[in-house]
């Protein structure tokens, strides 16, 4: 795929989401319904910055921070303007799914939101390998699956998104790292199907980006996305709520 074909399927991929996202579809084609209440959670990628006063504060900038969360949120609050949605951050830079389980009750099980957007597992392998976690792709899926279902017994109609741990190979990123990530991805996937939670393909999404530009424009630590990485994590999410 080159640019031109690139920027043109994704100017008809953003019309036909825009028309999917008016306010006589939005009830039906999306998964973010009229007056919902969306929580964004997981680690840095998604706290990108965020700031913690703000933080009860619906679709504040500052709030969602600098990265995908906000980009999208935004874009969603611009196309339906009158469906009375909020969005919510709760991702802490550093964070493992230990971590995330610790204070769900907190950040996210008090809140009470319509729709639920997991992104975590990057720091699961990264201190792994860096000797800081002893965590294992199996104790990764099994911790998911108890954090899934404990909220889903708390907020039984919460509607759950579980995206795809990513890593671009530069940066920080090593050629050792990707047998075991490709067990944490599998298990993220696991985890979307075993609770019919809709998944969102990231890394599926930055494996076609180096046909376009290399690795460390997305990325360049391989694992904090930059602005271009941020908005296409962005678009793929939206695309993936319909």
């Amino acid at each position: 795929m080159n640019r031109r074909t690139f920027i043109a399927a994704t100017w008809i991929t953003t019309a036909a989401g825009t028309r999917a996202l008016s306010a006589e579809s939005a009830q039906t084609g999306s998964l973010v319904k009229r007056n919902a209440v969306v929580l964004f959670q997981g680690d840095s990628i998604t706290d990108a910055g965020r700031g913690r006063p703000d933080a009860a504060e619906a679709n504040q900038q500052k709030a969602l921070g600098n990265g995908y969360a906000w980009l999208a949120a935004s874009q969603l609050l611009v196309d339906r303007p009158g469906d009375n949605l909020k969005f919510y951050n709760r991702g802490v830079s550093g964070h493992k799914v230990p971590q995330l389980a610790a204070r769900s009750q907190k950040d996210c099980l008090d809140l009470k939101r319509d729709v639920l957007s997991i992104l975590i597992g990057v720091n699961d392998i990264w201190h792994r390998i860096n000797g800081k976690f002893d965590g294992t792709p199996a104790s990764y899926e099994r911790d998911c699956l108890a954090l899934m279902d404990q909220t889903l017994k708390a907020l039984p109609d919460v509607k759950l998104m579980i995206c795809e741990p990513f890593l671009l190979r530069c940066g920080a990123v090593k050629d050792s790292w990707l047998p075991d990530f490709d067990a944490y991805r599998a298990a993220s996937r696991k985890v979307a199907e075993t609770f019919k939670a809709t998944f969102v393909p990231f890394q599926t999404m930055f494996d076609e980006a180096p046909k376009l530009e290399p690795p460390d424009h997305w990325a360049s630590d391989g694992v904090h996305p930059s602005a271009s990485g941020a908005s296409l994590m962005a678009h793929t999410w939206l695309k993936t709520v319909g």
